[in-house]
């Protein structure tokens, strides 16, 4: 299978997000927003995944466009933790810097294939 950027990176993204969802309910006793976090960190990659094998270009755009929206909502969780002190500064930059790499792919993706589909 040839290599595909947001399929690597969501995958090794939603497994960083799995061993945070781990240490946050083990150290943290910390359940609710890592549930939210996981749920919606895992989600992207599966998006991504759904979106290669979509039927068509506007199938493929639609699951990418909610793997951007996933990306954006883990975003929001990510921010939450480490403003509520869940997470330190050297985690939270770390994973957010992963997190707004993939906002980025996927925004580009979806941006060009919204171009491509409206010209076409």
């Amino acid at each position: 299978m040839k290599e595909n950027i947001a399929r690597e990176k969501s995958y090794a993204f939603a497994l960083r997000i799995v061993k945070l969802y781990r240490w946050l309910a083990e150290e943290k006793k910390e359940f609710v927003l890592a549930k939210q976090i996981l749920r919606a960190g895992t989600s992207i990659g599966a998006n991504v995944e759904e979106a290669i094998g979509g039927q068509s270009e506007k199938d493929f755009l639609a699951k990418m466009a909610i793997a951007y929206k996933e990306a954006r909502e883990t975003h929001y969780w990510l921010r939450l933790l480490h403003a509520g002190q869940f997470i330190d500064d050297p985690a939270y930059e770390s994973v957010a810097t992963d997190c707004e790499e993939l906002l980025k792919i996927l925004g580009s993706i979806t941006k060009t294939m919204k171009s491509k589909i409206h010209n076409s």
